[in-house]
């Protein structure tokens, strides 16, 4: 099996990881007042266990953020999508009816979107992406930072009979 084209993203966004970094500031700081110095922590606190849930709720809601990984791959068998942990797709060349590089404009944020004109679209930045018709009907997108990689590895795979 050869391998034609391969991207993984993250999402890398600066001001993203700030509000997240952000808002898992509020219980560690409420752990802080309320647990270790006495004081309450607001005019109506959470209790003690309510900050230690919340604190766990976003280290571990950060830590699902960190792992997920949009992974694309197009080789002369398929073309694969791996988005942990939303899916995992190996879509045969022969299932697709068409395949082309679009801009899908903004999809009303980033991660996964569905009832778009191109279906389903993954995504992690950006507006551009590989749309994927298969010839049982279903459509998505795959978000791309390599848009001129991209195109010029579809253009050689059209070339192939199986297209």
């Amino acid at each position: 099996m050869k391998i034609y084209f391969k991207e993984n993203q993250k999402f890398t966004q600066w001001w993203l990881w700030t509000i997240l970094i952000g808002v898992t500031l509020i219980p560690i700081y409420g752990i802080y007042k309320q647990i270790i110095i006495g004081e309450q922590f607001g005019d109506n606190p959470l209790s003690n266990f309510g900050l230690i849930l919340f604190l766990i709720f976003m280290l571990a809601f950060i830590g699902c953020f960190g792992m997920m990984q949009l992974s694309t791959e197009i080789n002369d068998v398929s073309i694969k999508i791996k988005f942990f942990p939303f899916t995992n797709k190996n879509i045969k060349w022969e299932t697709i009816k068409s395949v082309e590089v679009v801009n899908y404009g903004f999809a009303g944020g980033w991660g996964v979107r569905t009832g778009t004109k191109y279906g389903t679209i993954y995504n992690t930045a950006g507006n551009k992406g590989i749309a994927i018709v298969l010839k049982n009907g279903n459509k998505f997108c795959i978000g791309t930072h390599k848009e001129d990689e991209l195109k010029e590895v579809l253009r050689e795979a059209k070339k192939q009979p199986r297209l």
